[in-house]
């Protein structure tokens, strides 16, 4: 039985979805006709990759508890560049 790819790896297929028609015309406006299928293939692994992450912080919290709030607040301001996280929070 062969491994099947990850998101963004093996052939390119074509799929059939159903969109609102606000949502197709805002899409061809941001993208043009040519680019709404790269648009589409990077929001849905930007997707899975989220939900992926988020089980793994479930994961984590269920076997560490949960994470330091003040920690992730620190850490949150560092990615936002608003502020330097403290050391004792790294």
């Amino acid at each position: 039985m062969s491994e099947q790819p990850g998101p963004g790896e093996g052939p390119t297929r074509p799929v059939s979805v159903s969109l609102h028609a606000g949502t197709i015309a805002a899409l061809k406006e941001r993208t043009g006709k040519r680019g709404m299928s790269a648009y589409i293939e990077a929001l849905i692994q930007r997707q899975l990759e989220r939900e992926r992450l988020r089980e793994l912080i479930e994961d984590a919290e269920a076997e560490l508890g949960p994470a330091d709030t003040t920690a992730v607040e620190a850490k949150r301001a560092m990615l936002r560049g608003e502020a330097t996280a403290p050391a004792d929070a790294a």
